[in-house]
């Protein structure tokens, strides 16, 4: 039997108790009077026993009267409960992601004819992955919570906001048409307010935060019909990616040509994710030679991917999508394994260097998976030679220090990659037991014409002799400026005055010439820069250069 078939019979006993209470009690009560005055004979007992249960049946319907009360404020106070859990975020108190599609949906329908209009704005937490990696995530729930207050205390009346899901969140903002400057102002000073620092757990935490916006307008169709909060919404979104493309903490209006650069990078993710179990990705390789002497002294590996739709795509390209996708470190232990199985071929006395990203630096288990594909190709540690860009060092200098010590305890080589660009000071230099100093290419190439380069190049070159530590000098191409580089002592050098980076089968080929290969035999060989350009004229004559896309 139901609550309601239930409820109902409860009332039709109250009922029927109520009337038999008044038809009982007025033959009762007389009777009782009548016998108090000693005018007669006391109250019938089936009469009085029915009275008596009467009463009880009246409390009972009284009782259950009260409990429906109850329920029903219970159900109502539950069913209320269920609409905000439904309709808000429970972290933040924020609309989601839905209820900010049904809300937005009817303000756009109230704007048509009227002075006002909407925008819409995406805003994204800058770096949030590494709050709560450090931090841990109950501090990362913190920080979601006081941004969501700082944007709430931003906001005009009738706005909206909510948090989307992740470290994202949506606002939906009424202005009049002719103050889009207001906007502006608005979302200045999210980003203003969202960047001062956070004090989690007595501990400073640095956020910032990128934004992008759309109006109501952009999302009109061809005949002038207006645009839903989902199409806006996706278009703030797009917006928000390219300012955190930009460098973060910033804002920008949505424009067309960024749709099609958002298909181009969806289009990057997928090829990325399609084509590392497919082998697409492929070690190319640099030569690096010894400058005073002219010998091949190994080569750098550089990564190229063979698209099958894009052609050879250069890594400026797909390296920065594939640390934002997470997949950097499977498409790095892949080029690493074939570059390893490619120099095992090559002779004992030329190195391999291969270049890490800052994210796997992070990785506490990057140097076992190293000496593990070490291991699986049966290489010498000590031919190989990790780089580590410069600007990793600024982001924990502990870290680099502990992965720098583990490999060279197995014999790796360490190298500080692009310096002169980022932030190493001589105390770091002192402190971290780099093996080499490679200067970056923008000082090395224009060193002859720019005298703040010859002297940036220089200093740096006197810094390794003076620590100890020897140099590689990147972007060589010409030969003016390697016999400028002789001059400041003994270095290596690479760039395309030696060739261009070329696959494993025409370096393969070029050193078999040049008897290069693992033989007893082999001895290095002097390298001219007529004999390195043959490599380049060997790679065309065994198949037509692809298409490329990216920089060099």
């Amino acid at each position: 039997m139901g609550n309601a078939e239930r409820d109902v019979i409860a009332l039709g006993i109250a009922i029927a108790a109520i009337i038999l209470f008044v038809g009982t009690g007025g033959a009762v009560v007389p009777q009782v009077v009548r016998s108090l005055t000693g005018y007669g004979l006391g109250p019938d007992k089936v009469l009085v026993n029915a009275l008596l249960l009467n009463i009880a049946l009246i409390i009972f319907g009284w009782r259950r009267y009260r409990q429906l009360l109850e329920e029903v404020e219970q159900r109502r106070n539950a069913e209320e409960q269920a609409r905000i859990l439904a309709e808000t975020d429970s972290l933040t108190g924020c609309l989601n992601r839905r209820s900010l599609n049904a809300a937005a949906n009817e303000m756009l329908a109230g704007m048509e004819g009227r002075s006002k209009r909407l925008a819409f704005m995406m805003i994204d937490l800058d770096n949030f992955k590494r709050i709560n990696d450090f931090n841990g995530h109950s501090a990362g729930d913190q920080v979601l919570q006081q941004s969501a207050k700082r944007i709430e205390e931003l906001l005009p009346d009738g706005a909206l906001l909510a948090r989307i899901g992740g470290d994202e969140f949506a606002l939906v903002v009424p202005f009049e048409k002719s103050r889009r400057q207001v906007i502006d102002q608005l979302a200045t000073a999210i980003v203003a307010n969202i960047s001062e620092v956070l004090e989690i757990n007595g501990i400073g935490v640095e956020v910032t935060a990128s934004l992008g916006i759309a109006d109501d307008e952009m999302g009109r169709g061809a005949d002038g019909s207006p645009g839903d909060a989902q199409t806006l919404l996706h278009m703030a979104d797009i917006a928000m990616y390219q300012a955190k493309k930009q460098g973060r903490n910033h804002y920008l209006w949505f424009e067309e040509p960024m749709e099609s650069e958002l298909r181009f990078r969806s289009e990057i993710e997928t090829g990325i994710r399609r084509g590392i179990p497919l082998g697409e990705f492929v070690p190319y390789y640099q030569q690096q030679i010894d400058l005073q002497t002219g010998e091949l002294s190994g080569f750098e590996m550089l990564a190229r991917w063979n698209s099958p739709t894009l052609g050879i795509v250069k890594p400026d390209i797909f390296i920065p999508v594939a640390e934002a996708i997470g997949a950097i470190g499977e498409l790095s232990e892949s080029l690493i394994a074939q570059a390893l199985e490619d120099a095992k071929e090559w002779d004992p006395g030329l190195t391999l260097a291969v270049n890490i990203s800052p994210l796997q630096l992070r990785d506490p288990w990057f140097a076992q998976k190293l000496l593990r594909l070490l291991a699986e190709a049966n290489f010498p540690p000590h031919r190989l030679e990790i780089e580590i860009t410069e600007s990793c060092l600024h982001e924990n200098v502990g870290v680099a220090r502990t992965l720098i010590t583990s490999l060279q305890n197995q014999g790796i080589r360490v190298s500080l990659d692009d310096f002169g660009t980022g932030y190493s000071s001589i105390a770091q230099l002192r402190s971290l037991p780099f093996d080499r100093i490679k200067i970056d290419r923008s000082f090395v190439t224009n060193l002859i014409e720019n005298q703040d380069s010859a002297a940036i190049v220089h200093s740096i070159a006197l810094l390794g002799q003076g620590l100890g530590m020897p140099i590689t000098a990147e972007g060589i191409e010409t030969g003016e400026v390697m016999e400028q580089l002789r001059k400041y002592g003994e270095m290596k050098g690479q760039g395309f005055l030696y060739g261009q980076p070329q696959p494993a089968t025409v370096i393969h080929d070029w050193l078999s010439d040049h008897k290069l290969l693992d033989q007893p035999q082999a001895a290095p060989a002097s390298v001219t820069t007529s004999d390195a350009n043959k490599v380049n004229t060997a790679a065309e004559d065994k198949a037509d250069t692809p298409r490329q896309a990216g920089n060099a």
